[in-house]
């Protein structure tokens, strides 16, 4: 047997029988040989840990836009601390540890820059509109390696898709992924904030503390508790007093944070910015030339649409600088 066969016996023998089995996979949209050491969604985490918009998410923004600090989390270290949560809700339901990592890591791929403003602002100039988790998908299967994507498994490309609101994943394994999304972000969220000077941890209403705890490690016990324990034969679920207090949380986050003029203000700058860029790189003649084929193929409203959403922070504002802001030149004096 090689490493692989030997790691998918022990999927069998040791996983729930309702866990996605390596060996079940309903496969790539290209035939691959199988690798003699790694699983298929081993691969698909690889593939993706390795891939370059996976690295342009440590320039894209979370919640705070160009915070200075060194603690801030980005939409990188958000996916890191998503995996992490999902792991350990996988490890202890017994599903497919594997899977469940390869889905975290690639859930925000497709994230704008300037977090959830760079989407509004993106959604509100195409017709058909944009959301990040169609986006990340499209990442993964068309924009990845020079337009080949990076054939990843369907349970993987399903569990992407399926991450936030609306249809469920197909695995037990990509239903953890919309739960460990809510538990990390607002957990990292109250945490910036505090560091902000935006928010107490005092603020948070006793109603709330009194089911979830008053600190980080108490909420994210807590609420991952909740979900090991009520969560059957591939359900995932929280009980509803957790899951009443967590919405109370979302609510007062909303209203404290997400909306604060102070934290949100350099925000009405990005859909100025995000509107130029995407009428400037509609000619496609102002597009690289790796992006010139989508253009070609899928019109320049698209093309533009993509290479925009794959900037960071960074490079969006240097962009905007280069194209729009009028330099200081030498008159030779």
């Amino acid at each position: 047997m090689t490493i692989r066969e030997q790691t998918q016996a022990m999927e069998r023998e040791m996983l729930a029988p309702w866990a996605a089995l390596s060996s079940n996979t309903r496969g790539r949209q290209r035939p691959e040989e199988e690798c003699e050491m790694r699983t298929p969604y081993q691969r698909d985490r690889d593939r993706i840990i390795h891939c370059k918009s996976f690295r342009r998410l440590k320039h894209k923004t979370q919640v705070f836009l160009s915070p200075e600090g060194d603690h801030y989390r980005t939409r990188l270290t958000h996916t890191l601390e998503v995996s992490q949560i999902a792991r350990t809700i996988a490890r202890a339901l017994r599903l497919n540890e594997d899977l469940t990592e390869a889905v975290a890591l690639a859930h925000d791929l497709g994230h704008t820059p300037f977090g959830h403003a760079g989407e509004r602002a993106l959604n509100a100039l195409l017709p058909h509109g944009f959301r990040h988790y169609e986006q990340s998908l499209r990442v993964v299967e068309r924009l990845e390696k020079d337009g080949r994507g990076l054939n990843l498994t369907y349970e993987v490309r399903n569990g992407i898709l399926c991450h936030t609101t609306g249809l469920e994943a197909d695995t037990a394994e990509g239903r953890i992924i919309r739960w460990a999304d809510k538990i990390a972000y607002m957990n990292h969220d109250i945490d910036d904030a505090i560091r902000a000077g935006v928010l107490r941890e005092e603020d948070i209403p006793q109603s709330i503390t009194d089911v979830l705890g008053s600190s980080k490690t108490q909420r994210i016990t807590s609420l991952i508790r909740s979900v090991v324990e009520n969560s059957h034969e591939g359900k995932i679920a929280m009980d509803e007093v957790t899951y009443r207090a967590y919405e109370e949380l979302s609510d007062f986050m909303y209203q404290a944070v997400y909306l604060n003029e102070y934290a949100k203000r350099e925000e009405r700058k990005v859909p100025h910015i995000i509107h130029s860029l995407f009428n400037h790189f509609r000619n496609p003649d102002y597009l690289p030339d790796y992006m010139k084929h989508i253009a070609e193929e899928e019109g320049v409203e698209t093309a533009s649409c993509d290479y925009v959403a794959g900037m960071t922070d960074h490079y969006a504002v240097a962009c905007y600088q280069d194209l729009f802001i009028p330099k200081a030149w030498n008159l030779g004096l």
